[in-house]
């Protein structure tokens, strides 16, 4: 109900942009393009859900909600996960009838339409099918046609209660199950596995979930990342706003049946939104019982005074930083890379395949258009089953092992990046070739396990002495202090 808390939140997002968003310090994926559509589908499905809502303005927010829906189902592979999540949510609202029940079945609608359409332009996309977001709309609304409503307070009423209750937890777990006998998937296996292991319910060698979990974004919050959030106050309000909001809504719950990188936009928001709301300060005032002034009154000047305050603290301590950032032109630097795309545009042959990480694949066919025998893509089992073999060139295997494994894949030019080769993480156990011995049983993951002596050295040094049998699989065509190539030779010729 007003801008103030607009202004607020987008205050907030700049000032923790290192949380907010990462688009500042990694290559645009997928989901920087589909997360702002997300955002626009949460503000349509909030204005949606909004009680006394006119005609005209309920069929506009279901129209865009529709599109944002859609937009961000085709956008992003993974998004009907978060989908899912808001489906349970919808669910939970809809279970304690803090929404009303209708407009959530037509919010399901828009899920399946979504699904489907999505599903025929993404080439038939089987992940689609076997999401859980469909079985658990698809259970809801098959709920929802057999709901025989008994009087209320009745014991037929009650006996219903029981049998949807029982049907909504095992349901959508049968259509799943249903679903993944009669449809050929993949896509959500290496996904599911992955969330076992993060989750503590399994433990895994696998190179990729490894590799996966030893990413920064899937590390745990650091003790820096609630330090910067409180030091801009944004934790502090969050905190306070989320707990007079669960209050209220328990308080609502009980009266109604008498008697919970995403996260952190949204914590701006929510934040800004308690920070500016004269209702929120009025039920905290409330709560507190104060006497002296006029709660209805005292809440006006809070819901102005604070957000001032705040600003003004803002401008003192981040505004001259920003515009400090803002001022310095920073540009890309890195010879290297550049001179390996430069070489590759002149002296490879056009027809030429080159093999190496999946990052520095991803940055060639980008930048050359040559073509790559692997991709930085996780969403395809085949894909990463390939990734994981021609990462194999960090790990201690035979040269006859590292060519037949690129030969597999007809490459004619093999790259070793240096910066692997000899990386020295900060977290242990996470560098690409510890990853690999504990895939490959070179090293001890867990008690009981055998210890696998390699009597092969780590083929990405080996290669680079160029003695036998290295050179008569390889040959060095390019280097610089960061990148090797080498020709993967057609004809091999043994040297004693």
């Amino acid at each position: 109900g007003t801008w103030l808390a607009g202004m607020l939140t987008v205050a907030w997002f700049l000032i923790n942009r290192v949380d907010t968003t990462r688009i500042e310090y990694s290559i645009p994926l997928r989901e920087n393009w589909a997360l702002p559509y997300f955002a626009c589908q949460v503000a349509a499905l909030t204005g949606y859900l909004k009680r006394n809502l006119n005609t005209y303005a309920e069929r506009f927010c279901y129209l865009l909600m529709s599109a944002w829906t859609y937009t961000f189902m085709v956008m992003w592979e993974y998004s009907h996960y978060i989908l899912f999540i808001q489906a349970l949510s919808l669910l939970l609202l809809d279970i304690f009838s803090v929404e009303q029940s209708n407009k959530v079945h037509e919010v399901y609608k828009i899920y399946i339409f979504s699904l489907f359409l999505g599903y025929l332009l993404q080439f038939e996309n089987p992940a689609l099918l076997v999401s859980p977001l469909l079985s658990l709309v698809g259970a809801l609304m098959l709920i929802k046609c057999l709901q025989l409503n008994g009087k209320k307070g009745t014991f037929v009423a009650k006996v219903m209660k029981v049998i949807k209750f029982y049907l909504v937890c095992t349901l959508p777990v049968t259509l799943n199950v249903i679903m993944k006998m009669f449809v050929p998937h993949k896509e959500n296996e290496h996904m599911l596995k992955f969330l076992e292991v993060k989750f503590g319910l399994n433990m895994t060698k696998n190179f990729t979930l490894n590799w996966l979990l030893c990413q920064e974004s899937f590390q745990a919050p650091s003790q820096d990342f609630f330090l910067r959030l409180t030091q801009s106050s944004l934790l502090p309000f969050y905190i306070l706003v989320l707990i007079i909001c669960l209050i209220s809504m328990t308080q609502v719950i009980f009266r109604r049946i008498s008697l919970k990188f995403i996260w952190t936009p949204y914590v701006c928001m929510l934040a800004a939104f308690g920070v500016c709301s004269p209702e929120l300060w009025m039920t905290l005032l409330k709560w507190l019982r104060l006497k002296t002034v006029h709660p209805v009154l005292l809440a006006l000047i809070l819901s102005m005074a604070v957000p001032t305050i705040i600003g003004l603290s803002f401008w003192k301590e981040f505004f001259p930083r920003l515009i400090t950032e803002l001022t310095e032109l920073q540009e890309f630097y890195d010879p290297d890379t550049v001179e390996l795309m430069t070489w590759i545009k002149r002296q490879a042959p056009v027809a030429a395949v080159f093999a190496g990480s999946p990052q520095l694949m991803g940055a060639i066919k980008l930048c050359t258009g040559w073509m790559v025998t692997s991709l930085p893509l996780y969403s395809d089992d085949d894909l990463l089953k390939r990734n994981e073999n021609i990462y194999q060139i960090y790990s201690k295997r035979s040269a006859e092992d590292i060519y037949k494994i690129l030969t597999s894949y007809k490459a004619n030019y093999l790259i070793v990046e240096d910066a692997i080769c000899n990386e020295v993480g900060t977290m242990r156990g996470c560098r690409v070739k510890d990853l690999l011995d504990v895939a490959n049983g070179h090293v001890v993951c867990e008690e009981g396990d055998r210890l696998t002596h390699s009597k092969y050295g780590r083929f990405c040094h080996e290669v680079k002495i160029n003695y036998s049998p290295y050179v008569n699989y390889f040959t060095r065509v390019y280097w610089n202090r960061s990148y090797f190539v080498y020709k993967i030779n057609t004809v091999i010729s043994f040297q004693s």
